[in-house]
């Protein structure tokens, strides 16, 4: 079956998170993804979490769909490889500091005068330009300067951070959706251009709403642990463990305080609004605690699933594997990686119904793909492979 992206070619010099995680829904897609390293390798192979013999299980992940090359781009020679493989490709997809990509040759600037129609993301701390730009970055230092970390964790404790990167995950997925719109417009126009992204951008993005709340009347939210500061929800101890619930909009907050048995709870002004039901929690919060604590976690998972309220388990992620809501689905996929045996993989996260996402092969080794790539796709000889070999080229 044809891949929507069947027939892109990305050059994928990212690394870490913030951009790989770009390249990997591409290639997940279907494109033809070549990632880029050094001779000797990048240091995201050996980042942990660690597999048996020390490769990174994050790279593992990220890498898959992808063809490995060396590349010196400091060497002249490196340069010129660079030039024949850009003018044959759709997409260059890079994260680094301020002034690396241009000092790397990999810019969008620098890579339209050899390929005009080149896309390239060039994904960053804090953008291309402004005060902040030339500072480094990583996903923690957005989650703190965004202000997440002020509203995250409970009250009178120290600010906190999650502990899932997601200012990583969904830089790069902006960046991959940005790619995407600019190979929408060269369809109809023929001409390439710069997907711009950032980490902070992108922390500030999801930090929309409480900026707009103070910003329009002045409100300061602080922690809440894992209450909410503007509808009813939280999470409650059980007999055997932990549930939350999302109480959003008066039919749920009927239905709910009927399954409480306090429909009585529907008639108080104090909790006739979200807003309402925020600021009135301590009212709440004991009855429904109460309501909770004499009941196990399946139990009230049943008694609030019938009244369609919605509910989730604390789930220790170790169950995850074995869910069978996991399983129907293959959220995740076992592929083989040569010294680490089995590694799981999460299977692509964009469902298409006619053009389906999939893992056609796993993480390369490092300059893997060399001879099919310089040989196959540029026509260099087995004798000058080993010639760049020698000299440090690739």
């Amino acid at each position: 079956m044809a891949k929507v992206l069947e027939g892109i070619r990305v050059l994928d010099f990212g690394r870490f998170i913030a951009g790989p995680f770009g390249g990997t829904l591409l290639g997940d897609m279907g494109a033809d993804v070549i990632r880029v390293e050094r001779p000797g390798g990048e240091e995201d192979r050996t980042i942990g979490p660690l597999t048996v013999n020390d490769v990174g299980m994050r790279f593992i992940a990220l890498a898959r769909n992808k063809k490995c090359i060396t590349l010196n781009l400091q060497s002249p020679q490196g340069r010129e490889i660079l030039a024949k493989l850009v003018k044959l490709s759709d997409v260059v997809l890079g994260n680094y500091p301020y002034g690396v990509m241009e000092d790397m040759g990999i810019d969008y600037k620098t890579l339209s005068k050899i390929n005009p129609s080149i896309i390239v993301s060039q994904v960053s701390g804090f953008g291309q330009e402004g005060p902040y730009a030339r500072r480094t970055c990583f996903d923690m230092i957005g989650q703190a300067m965004s202000g997440a970390m002020s509203i995250n964790g409970f009250p009178n404790n120290p600010p906190l951070k999650a502990q899932t990167p997601y200012v990583d995950y969904a830089t790069a997925t902006f960046s991959a959706l940005g790619i995407m719109f600019a190979l929408y417009h060269r369809e109809r126009t023929g001409e390439g251009q710069m997907v711009d992204v950032s980490l902070f951008q992108t922390a500030v993005t999801y930090m929309l709403v409480p900026i707009n709340e103070y910003m329009a009347r002045g409100i300061v939210r602080k922690q809440v642990g894992n209450a909410s500061c503007y509808t009813l929800s939280d999470t409650y101890r059980t007999k055997d463990g932990w549930v939350l619930i999302a109480v959003i909009g008066r039919y749920i907050w009927r239905r709910f305080a009927k399954t409480l048995g306090r429909p009585d709870l529907t008639d108080d002004p104090r909790f006739n609004s979200d807003p309402g039901r925020a600021d009135n929690y301590d009212q709440l919060q004991p009855i429904i605690a109460k309501w909770m604590a004499d009941k196990t976690t399946d139990e009230v998972m049943k008694l609030l699933e019938e009244a369609r309220v919605p509910c989730g388990p604390v789930f220790d992620y170790t169950r995850l594997p074995d869910d069978p809501h996991v399983k129907y689905h293959k959220m995740l996929v076992d592929l083989d990686y040569p010294g680490a045996g089995k590694v799981p993989l999460h299977a692509p996260p964009i469902k298409l119904s006619k053009t389906p996402g999939q893992i056609r092969f796993r993480a390369p080794l490092l300059g893997e793909h060399n001879g099919e790539i310089y040989c196959g796709m540029l026509g260099y000889s087995r004798q000058d492979l080993e010639t760049f070999s020698k000299e440090g080229i690739i």
